[in-house]
């Protein structure tokens, strides 16, 4: 369950597998941030193309936002892929 501002409990939104899965990953700007978020993504997502990557920079080119869309099977996969993107050490948030 969901908590809103006002304390009422909301069911979280159901999602049927399998599904096309869109995913925001944010992290430190670095050369590699594409390629080491990719070899996790595929890890999770077998058949998963990291040329399928659209990269967009900050303002201030500190932090870099990835976005891909991966075929989702379970929220198990889902968990573990979010749960081994923010242990790279590099990842701030995964939306």
């Amino acid at each position: 369950m969901t908590q809103t501002p006002d304390n009422v409990d909301l069911p979280r939104p159901k999602i049927e597998f399998p599904c096309d899965y869109p995913i925001r990953v944010v992290g430190d700007a670095a050369e590699d941030f594409v390629a080491a978020i990719g070899e996790v993504i595929a890890r999770h997502s077998p058949g998963f193309d990291s040329s399928a990557i659209t990269l967009s920079d900050s303002r201030n080119g500190r932090f870099q936002s990835a976005r891909a869309v991966i075929r989702a099977t379970s929220e198990a996969q889902l968990n573990a892929l979010f749960e081994e993107l923010k242990a790279t050490g590099r990842v701030h948030m995964v939306l």
